[in-house]
């Protein structure tokens, strides 16, 4: 989903970077405050672990390529500031570190990966704990989970699509890149779904406290 260098035209370049900053000077207003060293190891920590995950890489037609995103995981454990705080501590290193994904799409990335991933993710996730919560209250988390990483990853891999379709620098169209990137990335979103159920459950099972401490500024 790591959209290179020379894929998108100028306005796509200047429209996600606006986008992208806007959404983290915004929101980073609501959020910073309640940034506490509990938190921030929480960011690092997950930002290692999610790094380390989406280095591999499959590569799909049309330039880009499929890998585990952790959108869904990070919006779910750190709420939609904190959580896309991590994911773009994420990508930035990828790009200037390891040449994923290009400098002038960095926006786009962050905005694709860090955002749209992110609160899909999160409010998937809140929506389906309380549709499908028991009379008894008792809240059941993997399928509520599953479904955030899922469809995390199928929204963003469609976003990504449209950004590249409509972009005068890519040789395809938008009948083109949609239906690859949202198929590839829709059966993908099953991977990321179950790895993202079972990692969530986990948490609530061992220690339920960290979903506690999300910094939710939305």
């Amino acid at each position: 989903m790591h959209i290179p260098d020379g894929f998108l035209s100028t306005p796509w370049i200047a429209g996600t970077y606006t986008l992208t900053i806007l959404y983290f000077a915004l929101v980073g207003v609501r959020g910073k405050a309640s940034l506490t060293p509990e938190k921030i190891s929480l960011v690092t920590t997950l930002a290692a672990a999610i790094f380390v995950a989406q280095m591999l890489n499959w590569p799909i037609p049309g330039g880009t390529s499929l890998h585990f995103v952790g959108g869904g995981l990070a919006g779910i454990i750190l709420g939609p500031w904190l959580g896309s705080i991590t994911m773009a501590l994420v990508i930035i290193v990828q790009a200037i570190v390891f040449h994923d994904g290009g400098i002038t799409t960095l926006g786009a990335n962050i905005l694709n990966m860090g955002i749209v991933a992110v609160l899909i993710g999160y409010y998937t996730y809140k929506i389906s704990v309380k549709l499908l919560s028991g009379r008894s209250g008792e809240k059941t988390v993997f399928i509520p989970a599953f479904l955030a990483g899922w469809m995390s990853v199928f929204i963003a891999g469609v976003v990504a699509g449209v950004e590249i379709g409509l972009s005068p620098r890519f040789p395809y169209g938008i009948l083109v890149t949609v239906p690859i990137m949202g198929g590839f990335h829709f059966a993908l979103g099953i991977i990321e779904g179950l790895i993202t159920g079972l990692v969530i459950s986990y948490i609530v099972k061992k220690n339920p406290d960290i979903l506690g401490i999300r910094g939710d500024a939305l």
